[in-house]
């Protein structure tokens, strides 16, 4: 692997927080069988990593349709991954699995979009749509983001007996860090090159 493709499968990686779903996924499927868990978490993420690319492929046309200029998506990216990320350091009051309702079986709603391929995610793949002049560099980083992140909810249950909530919560509280960091440096790239024009 490229460190390009690296480095763009890990920050996809961050924003998809696959560890930060996990009680999220134990929760919405909890009424499951395991053989069940299984079939709806393939479905899901196969779902999720389809609408990512139909946004890789489909963002520039949308941003030109749009008339958004690439500062724009940059500086709106990068207000998006902040409150993200402040979200996964700082999680609100009364955030957790016990407070997401049981259902029986999710389909697209909630755990496709948005959980998976959610506004951050796409607002992600839309800005790589319009930088990289490489468009299957994203397109390799978007289908191994997506295994690792189904891979991770596969294994949720011993996942969540290893580490406990409170370990979660601190890798989750990590990756928000990182993803901070990374969402400033947008801000930084979008409003040096607004300024600069």
């Amino acid at each position: 692997m490229s460190p390009e493709l690296i480095s763009s499968t890990f920050l996809l990686l961050l924003v998809l927080d696959p560890l930060g779903n996990v009680p999220f996924v134990q929760s919405l499927l909890r009424d499951l069988p395991a053989a069940g868990k299984r079939r709806v978490i393939l479905r899901e993420c196969a779902i999720a990593t389809g609408v990512l690319l139909a946004f890789l492929f489909a963002g520039d046309r949308l941003l030109a349709v749009m008339h958004l200029s690439e500062p724009a998506l940059e500086i709106s990216g990068g207000l998006i991954l902040f409150l993200i990320a402040l979200r996964m350091v700082f999680p609100p009051a009364g955030h957790g699995a016990a407070d997401t309702p049981a259902r029986s079986e999710a389909f697209i709603v909630p755990l496709a979009v948005p959980m998976i391929a959610g506004p951050s995610a796409l607002a992600m793949v839309l800005l790589a749509s319009r930088q990289s002049g490489d468009p299957w560099l994203w397109v390799g980083a978007v289908l191994a983001a997506s295994t690792v992140n189904t891979l991770i909810l596969l294994i949720s249950d011993p996942l969540a007996r290893l580490f406990g909530r409170s370990g979660m919560e601190a890798m989750e509280r990590l990756m928000g860090l990182i993803l901070t960091t990374m969402a400033v440096q947008m801000l930084i790239s979008g409003l040096k090159v607004a300024f600069a024009a």
